[in-house]
């Protein structure tokens, strides 16, 4: 695993300078599903499956990266302070799962910038089943001191435009309340694929959880069946493979990406769809329900010559197409972002910033939307892409060495996610120059 010497990694190899290959033919074992991984994690815990270690594996397929790493520490050895360093799902997760069992007091926190992500709405829904958590700084932020017991349930009514993983973590700890639970969103539901991608892990190990209407989802107070568990690969991870595709100037670029499902549960699955517009096609190698296939991925020659999408139930993919069309020349405005302001960083402003230094000036609406209708500014001649300690910065701009060559800072935050990104890449034949203290970039 990577965690423990991430920050190490972090500060020692600072730069990356990256040069995109004439020729893209390659074949790629994706990463696991980070977020089934996590959802599997808590469910296979609460359902008395105990947690992965030398002598129990399941669930099978468990995700290597930092996000999952720290949810085996916290779940396998319950230190008194459980720091979950940068992973939000980690956080919301943990938060539900220490209030809603006997699980002794814990303090639960993380890096700096998750002292600052907000988790208010969290703790007041579970306060209201009478759980026992404490602020121990800044009101409505983490870190957290928790007094685990057994909660009664019942029904509650929470944000839906906020984050889906306050809902997830609320829905996975359902099965065992004394009542169960009811929870009616209010507003807008954002990222609705991702409380579908919960329910239907759920339901996997046994739970009676389902929507009984268009806002109100409901947990039967029946307790989970321990498995056997396969967790499938990431179409998150896949998203950068896709942009890789569509910003080669290899016309007959080809890369095959092993272990997706077709009709996968997971929400970024649609990646596919979405790139069909940008002239991206997808080939499955078998269509057989529930079994990872291989996915080729080649060029088509039919473009939209603009595109809108609303990312209002896919936000983690915005980055990437923000990249992929703007070097495409392809003007388009991407709604439904509002939750990025509150993600690793804030990746609206994040964005904006990083393509001036490509030479795109990208334009918000209202915290919520971006836009590019084609404006251009002067490049930023060897300036380095910032990450912000968000591995989607990373996996973003990489691919756009492709039509330029790109330097990123902290290159290895993409461990939270996708740890073996860069070997993917020189493997694929991207040229990567790392920087030390005697070798820096210039």
């Amino acid at each position: 695993m990577h965690s423990e010497n991430n920050t190490e990694s972090i500060q020692s190899m600072t730069q990356y300078r990256i040069s995109g290959p004439e020729t893209l033919r390659t074949t790629v074992s994706l990463p696991a599903s980070k977020s089934i991984s996590n959802r599997a994690l808590i469910i296979y815990a609460l359902s008395g499956g105990g947690i992965p270690s030398e002598h129990c594996r399941p669930p099978r397929n468990l995700s290597d990266c930092d996000d999952t790493q720290v949810m085996v520490d916290a779940l396998r050895d319950m230190p008194d302070t459980i720091d979950i360093k940068g992973a939000g799902t980690a956080m919301r997760f943990l938060t539900a799962f220490l209030a809603a069992t006997d699980s002794g007091t814990h303090t639960l926190t993380g890096t700096e910038r998750m002292q600052h992500r907000p988790i208010k709405i969290l703790v007041d829904a579970l306060r209201k089943m009478g759980a026992d958590i404490e602020y121990i700084g800044e009101q409505g932020f983490p870190p957290l001191r928790i007094k685990g017991k057994r909660l009664e349930g019942g029904e509650l009514e929470i944000a839906g435009n906020m984050s889906s993983q306050f809902v997830s973590a609320l829905l996975m700890v359902g099965p065992a309340l004394e009542k169960g639970l009811t929870v009616r969103l209010t507003g807008d539901i954002i990222s609705r694929p991702y409380i579908d991608l919960t329910l239907c892990t759920m339901r996997e190990f046994g739970a009676g959880a389902d929507w009984t209407s268009v806002d109100t989802i409901t947990v039967a107070p029946k307790p989970y069946v321990n498995k056997d568990y396969l967790i499938e690969n990431d179409w998150s991870a896949a998203s950068y493979w896709y942009e890789m595709v569509a910003l080669s100037k290899d016309q007959d670029a080809e890369v095959r990406l092993e272990g997706l499902m077709d009709g996968s549960k997971q929400g970024d699955s649609g990646v596919r769809y979405i790139f069909s517009l940008l002239g991206v096609r997808t080939i499955f190698a078998s269509k057989a329900p529930g079994k990872p296939t291989t996915v080729t991925i080649k060029k088509s020659p039919h473009r939209v010559p603009r595109l809108e999408y609303d990312f209002i139930n896919a936000p983690d993919l915005a980055q990437t197409f923000v990249v992929t069309c703007a070097l495409m020349g392809v003007p388009f405005r991407f709604t439904g972002l509002q939750t990025l302001k509150i993600k690793e960083t804030n990746r609206i402003e994040a964005l904006k910033r990083e393509m001036r230094k490509l030479g795109y000036v990208v334009r918000d609406d209202n915290g919520s939307a971006l836009e590019w209708n084609g404006e251009r500014c002067a490049t930023q001649a060897g300036a380095a892409i910032d990450t912000y300690e968000d591995h989607r910065m990373a996996l973003a701009f990489a691919p756009a060495s492709l039509r330029q060559t790109v330097v990123i800072s902290r290159p290895m935050v993409v461990t939270k996610s996708y740890p073996h990104f860069w070997d993917d890449l020189a493997n694929a034949g991207f040229s990567i120059e790392q920087n030390t203290d005697d070798n820096p970039l210039t």
